[in-house]
């Protein structure tokens, strides 16, 4: 079982933020500085072209720490950040940009991408939390959530859809293209995030894809703005979420 190297770390605000690696995946864990033990984890993964310390990411990592207590794990995907890319990926990418730049559809391609990386990340994810929960400040009891859209959400659905840890998840900007399946496989609460005006991802396809939850417990957030303009409080949305569905002996009843 491989376990957590810590190569460097940062103390600033009341957040220590420790770079790390499980194995060759590269990470990065942001803790309260003041931490104890069996702390709620939230899985965090950035979208495409991003990794692990972009700016989106930083900011609603130590957000979740400094207003909610929790415990944030990012990592770069598979060819992303500090990891290569395979000349598979770097033809995918290629042919990705031909469409954006004649103005093609884009949706099964983006699903095709996604699907090459999800079979890869979702195994690095799984390792990368048993290694974590290994860690006092985490353990193995503890409640575990998952932040992704975009990129991040054609990474997480299968994740969730396959990780009985996870049991609380926040997805969103993409649509059903692939993910259908795994999506009636979740359960868990879900706070779904769709841009009214998404150039990239069809409206009717989002909805779709919020449709494909088989939870119960699911809530679409829908923004006025294009696919990059998800509004900035809806970081102080995912916080309360995952404080309501993290916490220890949180209520399952709604208003």
């Amino acid at each position: 079982m491989h376990s957590v190297h810590f190569t460097a770390e940062i103390w600033s605000n009341g957040v220590v933020e420790r770079d790390f690696t499980v194995g060759e995946v590269p990470g990065v864990l942001f803790s309260p500085t003041s931490d104890c033990d069996h702390m709620p984890l939230v899985l965090m993964a950035h979208g495409g072209g991003q990794h692990k310390r972009a700016p989106g990411i930083v900011v609603r990592a130590r957000h979740f720490v400094t207003t909610g207590g929790f415990t944030v794990a990012a990592i770069d995907a598979p060819g992303h950040g500090d990891r290569p890319r395979t000349a598979e990926f770097e033809q995918r990418i290629a042919v990705l940009q031909q469409a954006l730049k004649a103005g093609e559809p884009i949706g099964s391609i983006i699903a095709g991408v996604h699907t090459y990386l999800a079979e890869r990340a979702v195994p690095e994810w799984t390792t990368t939390l048993d290694a974590l929960q290994g860690l006092p400040q985490i353990g193995p009891e503890g409640p575990v959530g998952f932040w992704g859209i975009m990129q991040g959400t054609g990474i997480g659905v299968p994740l969730t859809a396959a990780e009985p840890r996870i049991t609380a998840a926040v997805f969103g900007c993409l649509g059903p293209e692939s993910l259908a399946e795994a999506a009636a496989r979740i359960s868990v609460p879900i706070e779904f995030l769709l841009q009214w005006d998404d150039e990239l991802v069809d409206r009717e396809s989002g909805l779709a894809l919020f449709d494909a939850f088989a939870s119960k417990d699911k809530t679409l957030h829908a923004n006025a703005g294009g696919h990059f303009q998800v509004p900035r409080f809806e970081v102080d949305s995912a916080s309360r979420f995952f404080t309501r569905n993290l916490s220890p002996g949180r209520s399952a009843t709604r208003m």
